[in-house]
């Protein structure tokens, strides 16, 4: 029996030791604004249909109580990776923005199809990547 259709992925989660220090990165260096903030975590909008959520590590390892049920605990570590898409028009504006704030670019790839990647690090060390369309064959 073939599996029912799947969207999007809707949220990604990450783990983070400050989750100050983390938001000042996602909310100055990456323009982010927060539509949900409380002590445990931050969720910022991505686009249409998708929600990076940046979790203050230690406290979602217990069942979190919601008025519409119990969300389940959950936990990660060490150094996730993410990418955000962009235009490739964007390319060298996001290389200037990054190094007006100091954050170095780690890696840069140049796909087959023509995409680029710029790669860079989170203040937890989160492998952060940018990259334009054609890196995938759905994007």
């Amino acid at each position: 029996m073939a599996a029912p259709k799947l969207g999007n992925v809707l949220e990604t989660g990450l783990y983070v030791q400050d989750l100050a220090k983390a938001r000042h990165f996602y909310e100055t260096v990456m323009g982010l604004e927060p539509m949900f903030l409380d002590e445990r975590l931050c969720a910022y909008p991505l686009g249409r249909g998708s929600v990076l959520l940046i979790f203050q590590q230690g406290t979602t390892n217990v069942p979190a109580p919601t008025p519409g049920g119990t969300i389940p605990p959950h936990e990660g570590s060490g150094q996730l990776h993410y990418a955000f898409a962009i235009a490739a028009a964007d390319l060298d504006a996001w290389r200037r923005h990054l190094a007006s704030f100091a954050v170095p670019i780690e890696s840069e790839v140049t796909w087959p199809e023509g995409a680029t990647s710029l790669y860079f690090r989170d203040p937890d060390q989160h492998l952060v990547e940018l990259t334009t369309p054609g890196i995938w064959a759905n994007y």
